[in-house]
C-alpha cells in the first residue's frame, strides 16, 4: 500500500497553527510586499506630473512630456492589467468549480447500486453560486424518515454514500448538500467567505427537503464544520421546529487561537487577505482515522481538498464556534453527539460541554476510547452507524 501523508481536514489545528506567531510574521512580511507594490505607481505618477508642471528636470524630458500630451487626443484606450487579472481569476475559477462538479455528476450517475437511487440536483443560492446537492432514496423499502446531510470542511457529500446506503436499508431517505466552495459547488476549493451563507443555504435546502417529503420527520446529520453549521441552523426558531433532531460527528464547536491576541487580529487580516493560505496550517501528523485505505480514499480524492487553510476560512470558523459557545443553551432539538477521544481536529471537550449547556431534554452523548476525528470512516464505523440508526429508531 502506498504510504500516505496524514494530513488533517479539520479545523482546530489548523486554525491555531494560522493564528500563530510564526504566521503573524509570514503575514506582516506578505502586507509589507504589498503597501510597497501599491505605492510604485504613486512614485511614478509623482514624477510625471513635476515633468509636466515644469519643475526642475531636463530639457528632454520636457519635450517627452510635450508629444505625449499634444498625441492623448488618438491614444488609445488601455485596460488595466489589474481588470484582465481578475477576470483571468474568475474564469480560470469557474472552470475549477465546473470540472469538480462533474466528478460529482459522474460519480452519482456512475452508481448503479440495486438498493439504492441516487440522484443529483442543483439549485441557485440567494448569491446566485449554483450549489450542488444528491439524494440516495431506498429501492424496496418504505421511507419513515429523511436525513439532511452536511460534510464537514474540505470533503464532500459524496463521501457519505456508504452512510447514506445504511440509513436507506433502514427506511431513512438522506439528502446531501455540497457548501459553497466544496465538492460540486462553485466557489473557489474550500473556500469560505461566511459561515453564514452555508447555514443559509442549507436553510433553503431543508426547505426544499421537507416540500418533497411532506409528513415525514427530518433529521439533520453534520461533522465536524457540518456540524457547526447545523447547530448554527437549528437555533433558529423556524428550522427547530421543523426538525425532529440532530446528529453531530466531531462537531467544531471548541476552535480557539493559540493566542489571545488574535481574536482581535483575526478580523483584520482576514479582511485584508481573505484568501491568503498559510502553508504551516497544512499539518501533518495528525491522522483523522486509524485505517490506512480511508485515508488513501480521502486524500487521493480530487473532490477532497488537502492544501492550506486559507485566512478568512479560519476566521469564519472561529466566530462560528464562538458564536455557538455563546448560544448551547438556547439549542432544544433532540441530540445525539458522537466524538473519539483522541481526536486532535476538533475537541472533545467541547462536545462534552455541548452536551451539558443544551437546553434540550432528549440529549445523549457517546465518547468512544482512542478513536479519532473521522468517525464514519473508523475501523468501528459500523458499530457507530448501528448507534446513530438505533437513536433515530427510537424517534420516528
Amino acid at each position: 500500500m502506498a504510504a500516505v501523508e496524514p494530513l488533517t481536514s479539520g479545523a482546530s489545528g489548523r486554525i491555531n497553527a494560522l493564528f500563530s506567531l510564526r504566521a503573524l510574521r509570514s503575514l506582516l512580511l506578505l502586507l509589507n510586499a504589498v503597501v510597497l507594490f501599491l505605492l510604485l505607481p504613486f512614485r511614478g505618477q509623482r514624477r510625471a506630473s513635476a515633468i509636466c508642471s515644469g519643475e526642475k528636470v531636463g530639457k528632454d524630458e520636457k519635450q517627452d512630456c510635450r508629444r505625449k500630451g499634444s498625441s492623448s487626443s488618438s491614444a488609445a484606450m488601455r485596460v488595466p492589467a489589474a481588470m484582465v487579472l481578475r477576470r483571468s481569476a474568475a474564469v480560470i475559477l469557474d472552470q475549477e468549480a465546473a470540472a469538480r462538479r462533474s466528478l460529482a455528476i459522474q460519480r452519482v450517475v456512475e452508481d448503479d447500486d440495486n438498493d439504492t437511487v441516487r440522484e443529483f440536483s442543483l439549485f441557485t443560492s440567494a448569491r446566485g453560486e449554483t450549489l450542488f446537492t444528491q439524494s440516495w432514496t431506498p429501492v424496496s423499502v418504505v421511507v419513515r424518515g429523511v436525513v439532511v446531510l452536511l460534510h464537514g470542511l474540505n470533503e464532500h457529500s459524496g463521501r457519505y454514500s456508504d452512510f447514506a446506503k445504511q440509513l436507506n436499508a433502514n427506511g431513512f431517505k438522506v439528502y446531501g448538500m455540497d457548501w459553497i466552495g466544496h465538492g460540486g459547488s462553485d466557489g473557489l476549493h474550500a473556500y469560505v467567505h461566511s459561515l453564514d451563507h452555508a447555514v443559509t443555504d442549507m436553510k433553503i435546502f431543508l426547505e426544499k427537503v421537507l416540500a418533497e417529503n411532506p409528513g415525514l420527520p427530518c433529521f439533520c446529520f453534520g461533522h465536524s464544520t457540518g456540524g457547526a453549521i447545523v447547530l448554527k441552523a437549528v437555533l433558529d426558531p423556524k428550522i427547530e421546529a421543523q426538525v425532529s433532531g440532530i446528529i453531530l460527528t466531531s462537531p467544531a464547536v471548541g476552535v480557539q487561537p493559540s493566542h489571545p491576541i488574535f481574536v482581535v487580529l483575526a478580523p483584520v487580516v482576514s479582511f485584508l487577505l481573505p484568501r491568503y493560505q498559510v502553508s504551516i496550517t497544512n499539518k501533518k501528523n495528525m491522522p483523522v482515522c486509524r485505517d490506512p485505505e480511508a485515508l488513501v480514499a480521502k486524500y487521493s480524492d480530487p473532490l477532497v481538498y488537502t492544501g492550506p487553510l486559507r485566512v478568512r476560512t479560519g476566521y469564519e470558523i472561529l466566530r462560528t464556534t464562538s458564536y455557538l459557545q455563546q448560544n448551547m443553551n438556547r439549542l432544544r432539538v433532540p441530540l445525539l453527539v458522537l466524538h473519539g477521544t483522541d481526536d486532535t481536529v476538533t475537541d472533545p471537550q467541547a462536545s462534552q460541554k455541548l452536551y451539558e449547556a443544551a437546553a434540550s431534554t432528549d440529549k445523549t452523548i457517546k465518547l468512544f476510547e482512542g478513536l479519532l476525528h473521522d468517525l464514519l470512516f473508523e475501523l468501528e464505523r459500523e458499530t457507530i452507524m448501528d448507534d446513530i440508526i438505533q437513536w433515530l429508531n427510537c424517534r420516528v
